[in-house]
């Protein structure tokens, strides 16, 4: 199976054969993946594949997991399950106040992980949001958004690109991996779709009040900027 329907974890593991596993797991439970086993390739990936959840060791070659998670922190607040084979308390309290979402240590069973990130993305995707920008408003669950009060009458499409871009205020998305994240079912789009959705996304924040928050970056993509 190979579904993104639950979402898409980026999986930064040292040890392959395990990767392999928790890929396997979280695959049949509806989840997409990708593999990274360097901890020089985990930020990297991180930008280009734009995941939901991040799955991070501790212990990597070339970078560990903690200075990955800080600087994860400094660009994204994507939820982080730090996987270790070290269980010293202080790795794990460190780790916490990296800004990791949850902690499990190895041996574990590859269910347990998969519940541990259905509960993580699901208190995640729940949880009250601050606002990105002053008067705007985004309701996950009932994917509905305003602007001081006044309904967006959104697309689904538009909404999911609102979410985006306003879930991490200042990352630039390319147009690929807008379309990855709009698109659940990897159907065929040009970037000029994309354009046409930031475009009709832009109309109706204006119609509402809001500001001009979706910015153009030339010749990358877009970012949401108060």
């Amino acid at each position: 199976m190979n579904s993104t329907a639950q979402g898409r974890i980026l999986i930064v593991e040292d040890e392959p054969r395990l990767a392999a596993v928790l890929a396997d797991y979280l695959a049949a439970a509806g989840y997409g993946c990708r593999q990274v086993h360097d901890g020089a390739d985990a930020m990297p990936a991180f930008h280009d594949y734009a995941p939901d959840l991040m799955l991070l060791d501790l212990m990597l070659p070339n970078r560990d997991g903690l200075e990955i998670c800080r600087e994860l922190r400094g660009v994204s607040l994507v939820p982080v399950i730090m996987v270790t084979a070290r269980a010293e308390e202080i790795d794990r309290l460190l780790g916490l106040e990296l800004g990791a979402d949850d902690y499990i240590c190895k041996p574990f069973s590859p269910r347990e992980v998969v519940a541990r990130v259905h509960a993580v993305l699901r208190r995640f995707r729940h949880a009250p949001q601050a606002s990105a920008a002053p008067g705007l408003a985004i309701d996950e669950a009932a994917c509905r958004a305003s602007v001081h009060g006044r309904d967006l009458e959104l697309t689904l499409v538009e909404f999911r690109l609102l979410r985006t871009l306003a879930g991490t205020p200042g990352r630039v998305y390319s147009r690929d991996q807008l379309m990855d994240r709009l698109y659940a079912d990897h159907r065929v789009v040009t970037d000029r779709t994309v354009d046409s959705h930031v475009k009709n996304l832009r109309r109706k924040l204006a119609d509402v009040g809001g500001e001009d928050w979706v910015r153009s970056v030339y010749g990358v993509g877009y970012r949401f900027e108060v």
